[in-house]
């Protein structure tokens, strides 16, 4: 009877403690913070600020906020001995993400926008790249994707919306830009925003993603917009090799309508000769084009952990017809489309840390010595035919002489395009990078330099040389300040003076333009 008590006493104390660790009153109203944070939502944020010193300037004065385009281009991008460029510019990129835990985290909406300006541009208006002038208050918000993510099972996901069409077969969503930078074709081709939907395969090994894409809808009932469809994937050959392999096709019926502004898009758009791609100057004459990309790509130790050496490299195809109207609905082929690039890339990693590396980029593209005359274009076609940019080549380590990755409103190398306005293009850069501090101070030292592999008209094939460095402090996660400066030797290739639409290899002068120089303090934070 006795233990039949305590055992009886036992349970009634037990069941007042679990009483007592429910009970609202003693402990869900006593804590302010709950215990777990509610994930359904998401913030992430890349914001930039940097100060710009420069010899670099737009010549039109209505080209003061955003200046896309290759320097010396149709973007009135010029170099100057007597005036000087000063201004400090800020970017925020705010990422919101939506994970609803009603569909177990099966479908995730994200929103990404843009907002840009120089210090002290303008105020109280509407538009993007603008609005910090003295009071402020503009209407500046720029949307760069808004799309919806399905994972469908069985590591199936499906993009829908306005999302990111990089040319490698990895999620831009959840890899880092370095990495998206360096496989693939490093968004040599496709590096931009795009509207269409995207499925995507993942095995332990291997990787598939199939894409389609609406670059310009016109008149909804007719045949006349710019679809682009791919096909990239990648396998794991070894621990160390990967190989992958794609397939591309662009049908464009725009006739040279939509895109950037006035400037339209596509093969006759004036956008190619702000953007230093080789411009098919058909005039009024309506086209209609069929182009394709087939390529293949490798990487060896990607992730630079497994050994110091790290290698890629991409081969990459470009075929495809333009047809143009001769008559009233009678098309004749007017002329062929057959190029290619190749890059081969090799770092080697010679201290603790990834900052430790010597890297050695090369990279070659075909050219066209004569344009249409033999109806035959040989030069290279990437997605800047149609996007401002479409592509971006960031990765090369130059600042300059190819594009580089820290800009806000002017983005203006000397050779904006792997093709170089279809004359084509032999470089190759050099960097050299130590952690003074291991992943706190870091210096860089690097040099480029790229020829012609067409003369253009009076000019030489040598486009120049440059020799850049930096200097930068992590200040904290993801939080850096740095010091960057370039000088550019420009070449004979910018003797020339002689085009169809005046000099537009130096940008209407009749002699070589003033070298290039830049140098810049930024300070950036990826937050999360």
């Amino acid at each position: 009877m006795k233990k039949i008590l305590n055992i009886l006493l036992l349970l009634l104390f037990s069941t007042i403690i679990m009483a007592q660790e429910v009970a609202p009153s003693t402990q869900y109203f006593a804590k302010e913070v709950p215990l777990k944070a509610n994930k359904e939502f998401q913030f992430l944020g890349y914001y930039i600020n940097q100060a710009v010193l420069s010899n670099m300037y737009p010549e039109n004065d209505f080209l003061k906020g955003q200046i896309v385009g290759r320097l010396f281009g149709a973007n009135t991008a010029k170099t100057s001995k007597g005036h000087i460029s000063a201004y400090v510019e800020q970017r925020l990129i705010p990422f919101f993400i939506y994970t609803p835990n009603l569909f177990d985290g099966k479908v995730t909406l994200r929103a990404s926008f843009e907002i840009d300006w120089t210090w002290g541009d303008l105020s109280y208006g509407v538009g993007g790249n603008f609005g910090s002038a003295f009071s402020a208050d503009q209407v500046n918000l720029q949307t760069q994707n808004v799309e919806l993510e399905f994972n469908a099972g069985r590591r199936w996901t499906i993009n829908l919306g306005l999302q990111r069409v990089f040319d490698t077969p990895y999620n831009p969503y959840r890899t880092t830009v370095d990495k998206m930078g360096l496989t693939g074709y490093r968004m040599a081709y496709f590096g931009t925003d795009g509207v269409g939907i995207s499925v995507r395969k993942d095995w332990d090994f291997a990787r598939l993603k199939t894409g389609y894409y609406k670059l310009y809808e016109n008149l909804i009932q007719k045949n006349d917009d710019v679809t682009l469809l791919e096909v990239i994937g990648e396998k794991d050959i070894t621990k160390k090799w990967k190989l992958g392999a794609s397939i591309y096709y662009l049908a464009d019926r725009g006739n040279g309508n939509g895109g950037v502004s006035i400037l339209g898009q596509g093969l006759n758009s004036l956008l190619a000769m702000h953007n230093g791609v080789y411009r098919f100057d058909y005039g009024t004459t309506p086209y209609r084009a069929d182009i394709g990309w087939v390529g293949a790509f490798f990487g060896r130790n990607t992730e630079h952990w497994l050994d110091p050496w790290m290698i890629t490299g991409f081969v990459n195809v470009n075929i495809g017809k333009v047809d143009t109207l001769i008559a009233e609905k009678k098309w004749k082929k007017a002329t062929d489309i057959l190029g290619f690039a190749a890059n081969l890339r090799t770092s080697y990693r010679y201290g603790q840390t990834l900052n430790d590396v010597i890297t050695l980029d090369a990279l070659y593209s075909s050219g066209d010595e004569n344009g249409l005359k033999d109806k035959k274009y040989s030069g290279v076609i990437t997605g800047n035919q149609y996007g401002a940019p479409g592509a971006i080549f960031i990765s090369s380590g130059a600042y300059i002489l190819m594009p580089h990755s820290n800009v806000v409103n002017r983005y203006t190398p000397a050779v904006m395009d792997i093709s170089n306005m279809g004359y084509g293009i032999t470089a190759i850069t050099l960097n050299a990078s130590k952690g003074i501090i291991p992943n706190t101070l870091n210096a860089k030292i690097g040099g480029a330099f790229a020829m012609s592999n067409v003369k253009p008209k009076g000019g030489g094939n040598i486009i120049g040389g440059e020799i850049n460095g930096s200097i930068s402090y992590n200040l904290g996660p993801y939080m850096s300040l740095e010091l960057h400066g370039a000088y550019m030797i420009l070449g004979n290739f910018y003797d020339s003076a002689q085009s169809s639409y005046g000099s537009a290899v130096n940008g209407g002068l009749d002699s070589r333009p003033v070298n290039p120089w830049t140098t810049f303090l930024v300070f950036k934070w990826l937050m999360f």
